[in-house]
């Protein structure tokens, strides 16, 4: 058998909460899940994914005045007029870029 050796962690509880129900879903105990975690980090010589602050505030319609909208519909359709426009596909690629999906 091999040997193992303990980690002790603090976490917020709600989140160690709606951790352990995923994994639960997934058939994953916690340790299972950590010890996953770490070895892509030896694997990958560092944390496995990006690790950063959002680049841009996320624009919500319901906050903006019908001003607000109307000059981005207007700043859209102009660079539209332009030419600044992308295909779907490279669209769709930058938004799972993005969001890691």
């Amino acid at each position: 058998m091999a040997k193992t050796t303990n980690i002790y962690v603090r976490l917020e509880p709600g989140l160690k909460e709606e951790a352990e129900a995923i994994l639960t879903e997934l058939g994953i105990p916690i340790s299972n899940a950590v010890n996953i975690f770490l070895k892509q980090v030896v694997m990958h010589k560092g944390i496995p994914f990006d690790v950063k602050l959002p680049t841009e505030k996320f624009v919500s319609v319901a906050d903006m005045s019908e001003k607000e909208i109307n000059a981005k519909l207007e700043k859209g359709y102009e660079d539209f007029l332009q030419g600044n426009t992308k295909s779907v596909s490279v669209t769709f690629a930058d938004i799972r870029k993005d969001y890691g999906i």
